[in-house]
């Protein structure tokens, strides 16, 4: 019987901080696992080094159930996002050894593909409605079948969402040692954002699948109002239209407009949107494999989701490693209830350290069919990278209080 005989944390930032799991076997098999959390990577990488990684030698790799709930249960301070980026970790990276060792890849071990590929949504944005407008006719010439639309609020140059630099497809809003504070206006939002919307439908029509994201700034009510303004635009979802901590106040939003609704990027488990699933109060659950507990939970996840017509559009920015993306569209092309993969391509600089085999087709990435999950580390580039501390902005309202909604 094989047992893992090494479990290394990789910490590198290539472009962007990432956080890797390499496990290895008796055998000489190794499988990559992703664990990085945005602005939090180092408390990940000590909890898998301090923590993890000591109960993991000797253990059997192929025990992945096994291995989940003693790593799970056996810290009694269960979920949580550093506790379960970190199992999500040890979980993809036992996955990936495992489709290695059958020299299957990981999407025949999960049951064999449903489709040929996922359908991926880019993001497109503007300092104003003409830049966007430009921005979303270039993902259309990609071949982008479905596009998130963003444009920054007039009064609030850094909007959330709004890339900088000339790069069309790479975006990342993590910077700096500190914190970007940003100012925001939710009036103003509120009335901009309907007119972007609709000039987007103006200019190119119907024939694609068009998002919003709201990042959680609104009340249930100015939620609501918000989905009701749109919903001649026939929008794809309004994503994180509100915090979803009250699962119950997602009912107002769902009572108030037909728009439908996605969330769950911040989710780390199934009980973090059991309400919200059961009680359909969504329609699209934006869960993760690298922060909702690995294959493994995330699968429970969308068989729960499943069963009440609630539809995966999973979290793919580039705060997920090529790792967590060959890991999510290998999952994405198993499950009957699929409904579309956020997709960020990543800075160049990330693929001299990771080398994956999805491509991108028509709109839809498709997964490698090399057993386990298809993804290579060069460690020697990986270490060229040192750590470089970012983190994602700070809203501030116009009275210069920290914005939640």
């Amino acid at each position: 019987m094989a047992t893992i005989t090494e479990a290394k944390v990789i910490v590198t930032s290539p472009g962007r901080n990432f956080v890797t799991l390499k496990v290895t076997t008796s055998d000489g098999v190794t499988g990559l696992g992703d664990a990085t959390l945005n602005g939090r990577e180092l408390a990940v990488a000590s909890y898998l080094e301090d923590h993890l990684v000591p109960l993991l030698i000797g253990r059997d790799p192929a025990r992945i159930e096994d291995t989940w709930h003693y790593l799970y249960k056996g810290a009694y301070w269960r979920r949580g996002p550093v506790t379960m980026t970190a199992i999500s970790a040890v979980d993809t990276a036992l996955w990936d050894i495992k489709g290695k060792v059958a020299g299957m890849p990981v999407y025949d071990l999960l049951g064999g593909k449903a489709r040929e590929g996922a359908m991926v949504y880019g993001h497109a944005s503007g300092g104003d409605i003409p830049e966007l407008l430009d921005d979303v006719a270039q993902f259309q010439e990609m071949g982008y079948r479905a596009i998130r639309a963003q444009a920054a609020v007039p009064g609030s140059p850094g909007t959330y969402g709004i890339r900088h630099g000339t790069v069309a497809t790479v975006y990342e809003p993590a910077t700096g040692a500190l914190p970007e504070e940003q100012p925001w206006s939710t009036e103003a939002y509120l009335d901009f954002a309907p007119r972007y919307l609709e000039a987007v439908r103006e200019r190119f029509g119907f024939g694609f699948h068009l998002l919003h994201d709201v990042h959680h700034r609104l009340s249930p009510t100015e939620a609501g109002r918000l989905g009701r303004s749109v919903e001649d635009l026939r929008l794809f979802w309004m994503e994180d239209p509100s915090p979803a901590e009250l699962q119950d106040s997602f009912r107002q939003i769902r009572q108030s407009t037909t728009t439908p609704i996605a969330v769950g990027e911040v989710f780390n488990s199934i009980w973090d949107c059991q309400q919200l699933i059961t009680e359909r109060l969504i329609d699209y659950i934006r869960a993760s494999v690298v922060h909702a507990g690995g294959i493994t939970h995330l699968r429970r996840i969308f068989h729960l989701a499943e069963l009440y017509q609630v539809r995966t559009g999973s979290h793919g920015a580039t705060d997920l490693s090529p790792v967590s993306m060959s890991a999510a569209v290998h999952l994405d092309v198993t499950v009957p209830n699929f409904g579309i993969q956020e997709y960020m391509a990543h800075d160049p600089l990330t693929h001299e350290v990771f080398r994956p085999a999805y491509e991108l087709i028509d709109g839809a990435l498709h997964p490698s069919a090399a057993p386990g999950l298809g993804i290579e580390l060069d460690e020697e580039a990986a270490a060229r990278f040192p750590y470089d501390p970012k983190y994602l902005p700070v809203s501030r309202r116009t009275d210069g209080s920290v914005h939640d909604w």
